[in-house]
């Protein structure tokens, strides 16, 4: 994927537990990138599960690597915000769009189709953070009015080592969609087959995480451990009956 470089710090969200810096790169767009303060894990989960939802063919919010230049980050700080917290390197960004965020009745437009991919493909990713009722939420899902379409963002639990099954069906935004496709073995296949064919660039992806996020420090003398053998059988448990069982 192609780097772009962070020319100007905007700010830094409100929302979100990581609070994204709010930047501007070379390309002119605004992104909300997550560095070193985010933790090496949200790094790895945003860029390892983003790329397997642009192959599974998931509306995610466009994302890409961002440099962050040696220059900016001697200011120490732009206004109130610490640029430690953005760090040396290259950092995920996921590009801003002009969106809402969707609630309780706009998920009943969107096609039932999208929405069981949407599940699936956070049950195969044991990602627990898209929960929305009547009550509120957090869905981590946008609606772009303009064109209509769903956006989806935010991996960063991804991959989750307590994943519990029953709080995320009792949760997740469309999990009457994903109870729904269970007993549909024609969609489930085809499904499966999406998530499969995903997996095969798994090597690729993982070969494209930048060298720093293999460190805990700049110097790069301190390794981080992502757990990346198991995070891959579970993945690779698509084609096993008891990946459906329990839905």
């Amino acid at each position: 994927m192609t780097e772009q470089t962070i020319v100007e710090i905007l700010g830094r969200s409100e929302q979100g537990m990581t609070r994204p810096f709010i930047c501007r790169a070379a390309d002119g767009a605004v992104y909300f990138v997550k560095g070193a303060g985010a933790g090496k894990r949200s790094l790895w989960c945003e860029w390892l599960a983003g790329q397997l939802a642009q192959r599974v063919g998931l509306p995610i919010a466009p994302f890409c690597l961002l440099a962050v230049p040696d220059e900016l980050l001697a200011l120490g700080r732009v206004g109130e915000h610490d640029l430690s917290d953005l760090g040396p390197g290259l950092v995920f960004g996921s590009r801003r769009s002009e969106v809402v965020e969707l609630n309780a009745s706009i998920a009943e437009k969107i096609p039932p189709d999208l929405q069981a991919a949407v599940a699936v493909f956070d049950w195969w990713v044991r990602n627990m953070d898209r929960s929305l009722s009547r009550q509120g939420g957090n869905p981590n899902l946008f609606w772009e009015s303009d064109k209509a379409s769903l956006l989806v963002i935010d991996h960063n639990l991804a991959f989750a080592d307590d994943f519990e099954v029953q709080h995320f069906l009792e949760t997740h935004v469309f999990a009457a969609a994903l109870k729904n496709l269970a007993s549909d073995f024609l969609v489930r296949a085809e499904m499966a087959q999406r998530l499969q064919e995903a997996l095969t660039a798994w090597p690729q992806i993982v070969a494209s995480v930048p060298p720093l996020w293999h460190y805990l420090d700049a110097e790069m003398t301190n390794p981080y451990e992502f757990d990346l053998q198991r995070v891959y059988t579970d993945l690779a448990r698509v084609d096993q009956d008891d990946f459906w069982s329990l839905m």
